[in-house]
C-alpha cells in the first residue's frame, strides 16, 4: 500500500465536467485527453509497485518546490539505501529519438522525457540537501504502454521499456534492509511539502448559466437519466444510483466548478434538471450538509 496514494486531479475532474457541459476548444479537449491518458498510465504503474515485497515507502504524484522551481514526481519510492524516481509515460505508437529530441512518427515533437527526468532528479536532490538528507537518487523514465515502440533508442540511458517492466519489478524486489524512523520522517516531510495548485488559471472561461444542466450517469456520463422511485436510472447503460447520492455527487461537481459560489437548493435543483421536486432536493441537502441562513438566503456547507 502506498504511503501517499494517487488520486485523480481536480483539473481532470473539472475538464471532464466541462467537456460534457460545453463545447471545449480543440486545445482544451486535447489537454483533457492527455491528462486522462497520463493518469491511466500512472495507475498502471501503481498496480505494479503496489505488489513490491521489499521494505519501501511509495509516494505517488508529488509536486515539490526547490530553489523557486517546481517539479512533478510521478512516482517516488524510498528504499533503505536510496530513493528511486520514475517518470511514467503512457505513450502509444511509434516514437524515436533524434539527438536530444523526441518524436512520434512521422515527425511530431514531444518534450524529451529524459530532460524532464534530469530536471526532477536535480530539483529533488537540491531539496533533500536543504532538508539535511544525504541519500542517493536513481531515476528512470518508464514507458508503460505495451503498444509503445521506440526506434533509434539511445543506449545507456535510464529508460524502462514495456517488455522490461517484469525485470524492473524483480530487481526492486531483491533483498533490501528494513526501513527505520529516518525513512518514515523523510516520507512524511515530502508529503507535507506537496503543493496543491488551483487548476482554474489553466481552464477556459465558463459561467454557471452557460453550462448544460442535467444529472449525468456516474458510469457512462450520459444525460439520459430518469427518476424511478428512489433511484436515478441511466437510459444508456442501465446504471443505477440512489437519488440522494446523485444529488451529493452533483453538489461536489458544482463546488469543484464554482468554488466561490454558495450551494443553494435553487442551483442544485436547476443543475439536477431531471429531479423535478425541489423539496426533495432540499431535504437531501438538509440531511447531509449544514444549512446557513434562513428562507431564500439559505445555503449549505
Amino acid at each position: 500500500m502506498s504511503f501517499k496514494p494517487r488520486i485523480e486531479s481536480n483539473e481532470i475532474k473539472i475538464l471532464r465536467s466541462l467537456n460534457l457541459r460545453m463545447n471545449l476548444e480543440s486545445k482544451q479537449k486535447q489537454r483533457y485527453h492527455n491528462l486522462v491518458k497520463g493518469f491511466e498510465g500512472e495507475v498502471m504503474f501503481d498496480a505494479l509497485t503496489e505488489k513490491l515485497q521489499s521494505p519501501s515507502l511509495i509516494l505517488n504524484d508529488l509536486l515539490l518546490e526547490a530553489n523557486g522551481s517546481k517539479c512533478q514526481l510521478d512516482s517516488s519510492i524510498i528504499f533503505q539505501e536510496k530513493i528511486i524516481l520514475f517518470e511514467v509515460k503512457n505513450y502509444e505508437g511509434d516514437f524515436y529519438f533524434e539527438g536530444n529530441r523526441f518524436y512520434a512518427l512521422p515527425k511530431k515533437e514531444y518534450k524529451n522525457p529524459l530532460n524532464q527526468l534530469q530536471r526532477s532528479e536535480s530539483l529533488l536532490r537540491q531539496l533533500l540537501e536543504t532538508l539535511g538528507y544525504q541519500i542517493p537518487i536513481e531515476a528512470y523514465v518508464v514507458f508503460i504502454n505495451p503498444q509503445f515502440t521506440c526506434y533509434n533508442a539511445p543506449l545507456n540511458e535510464p529508460i524502462i521499456y514495456p517488455n522490461q517492466l517484469n525485470r524492473l519489478m524483480k530487481k526492486l524486489n531483491r533483498g533490501s534492509p528494513n526501513l527505520n524512523d529516518m525513512h518514515k520522517k523523510l516520507a512524511e516531510k515530502l508529503v507535507s511539502l506537496h503543493l496543491i495548485e488551483s487548476p482554474h488559471e489553466r481552464l477556459p472561461p465558463y459561467e454557471f448559466g452557460q453550462l448544460r444542466k442535467g444529472s449525468t450517469c456516474k458510469i457512462c456520463n450520459s444525460f439520459l437519466m430518469s427518476v424511478q422511485g428512489n433511484k436515478l436510472v441511466c437510459g444508456n447503460c442501465g446504471g443505477e444510483e440512489l437519488v440522494a447520492l446523485a444529488v451529493m455527487r452533483i453538489v461536489e461537481e458544482v463546488r469543484l466548478l464554482f468554488p466561490e459560489r454558495k450551494i443553494t437548493s435553487n442551483d442544485i435543483h436547476e443543475w439536477c434538471s431531471v429531479i423535478d421536486c425541489k423539496k426533495r432536493i432540499t431535504r437531501i441537502l438538509r440531511s447531509n450538509y449544514t444549512s446557513v441562513g434562513i428562507g431564500q438566503w439559505t445555503y449549505y456547507q
